[in-house]
């Protein structure tokens, strides 16, 4: 499913002055950057090519990413433990990350992605809807619910994930703040006309509102969180977008902020 932007139409002698979404630009601009020299963009000679990548990629993400079984016990899991853990990729056994911050890894998990696709999908979102919730909060708060959203829903993963095999894995994305503004946007703008390619009818743009849109992706993504098996962690999709429409339901009582 495709997206394009949503329609705030209004009569051209009524519309104010639109203030740039620099929060959101900076974000998508940081996010890029972040990726183009991380291993798993496969541009940074450093980190070499094949299998030597593959590995430098294993390692990158563990020293950077948000681990559900480090942050419950806030330290680097012990070179037993990563013994035990399940090995993602053959030839590549994880290493331990003395001095890793497991509390600062909630944030730098937000900013690296495992591919392309990844990269991309969350960009779309974040560039679709990052833009007018920013306008609706204003630049400060907005970051700051950014940058919470994403650490309540790895959080809540994690104590999610405490006694399973995947509490030694490792959460690395920007989805969960993105999932948060998803439901900040629903809550603010249910009836806004959304633009999307349905793969059903061929990519034909339809328009719908974006109570149904992102109601139907929040169910997709909490069907998939009770029954997909390892991979993408759907449940923190559902987290972020929950935390972002509640705390958007506090927002919505008070009138639209000025540009922080």
């Amino acid at each position: 499913m495709a997206l394009a932007a949503p329609d705030h139409t209004a009569a051209w002698g009524d519309r104010p002055a639109v203030p740039v979404p620099v929060v959101s630009y900076a974000l998508i601009a940081l996010n890029t950057l972040v990726f183009l020299f991380a291993p798993a963009a496969g541009l940074n000679p450093l980190y070499g090519t094949g299998q030597a990548r593959v590995c430098a990629e294993q390692r990158y993400e563990q020293r950077w990413g948000a681990v559900p079984a480090e942050l419950l016990a806030g330290r680097p899991l012990t070179a037993e433990q990563l013994a035990e853990a399940p090995d993602p990729v053959p030839g590549c056994p994880a290493a331990p990350t003395p001095g890793k911050h497991p509390s600062l890894s909630v944030l730098t998990g937000l900013f690296l992605h495992a591919g392309w696709l990844h990269l991309l999908g969350n960009l779309l979102f974040l560039h679709v809807f990052g833009p007018t919730v920013e306008r609706r909060l204003g630049r400060v708060r907005y970051a700051l619910f950014y940058l919470a959203a994403g650490s309540v829903s790895t959080y809540g993963f994690a104590l999610a994930e405490a006694h399973s095999p995947g509490s030694t894995r490792v959460l690395i994305g920007a989805s969960g703040a993105i999932s948060a503004v998803l439901g900040a946007y629903l809550r603010f703008h249910p009836r806004a006309r959304v633009t999307t390619l349905v793969p059903l009818l061929f990519f034909l743009p339809l328009r719908f509102p974006a109570w149904l849109v992102l109601g139907l992706w929040f169910t997709l993504q909490w069907w998939s969180a009770h029954s997909a098996g390892p991979g993408v962690a759907y449940l923190v999709h559902v987290i972020g977008f929950s935390a972002g429409f509640l705390y958007a339901c506090t927002a919505v009582r008070h009138p639209p902020r000025r540009p922080g």
